[in-house]
């Protein structure tokens, strides 16, 4: 069932412009030093925005310590609040119809880990 879904997320969701548009963005900031750790979550986002259905979020309990929350306070304060809110307005919209909840669901998750995306894995 999730291959469907990710299938008809990339045709009908947007998968494929969230993954093109997460992997320049990340492509962009890894070409700078101090953007590498910033556009290896976008890289990792970009995985998720393509096939999001049958993929869990869940936290890792990393030696880096403060720094994953440091970073994510930087993140948030850059760009990470418009992703979320972008991503919470395509979940409302999804929401309009039945058909679109699945995907709404998936926007959801996509909203979550672009708040807060260090310190988390994808499965």
């Amino acid at each position: 069932m999730s291959f469907l879904g990710n299938i008809l997320w990339i045709i009908f969701g947007g998968g494929l412009f969230l993954f093109l548009e997460y992997v320049f963005g990340g492509i962009l900031l890894c070409l700078t030093i101090i953007g590498i750790p910033f556009g290896i979550q976008l890289i990792k986002l970009s995985y998720l925005g393509l096939v999001p259905f049958g993929k869990e979020i869940r936290s890792t309990q990393s030696s880096a310590g403060c720094l994953s929350t440091i970073f994510n306070v930087i993140w948030i304060l850059t760009g990470g609040i418009v992703l979320t809110i972008t991503h919470l307005i395509f979940a409302f919209l999804c929401t309009i119809t039945i058909i679109g909840i699945p995907f709404a669901i998936q926007h959801l998750k996509l909203a979550a880990f672009s708040l807060a995306p260090f310190g988390r894995e994808i499965d």
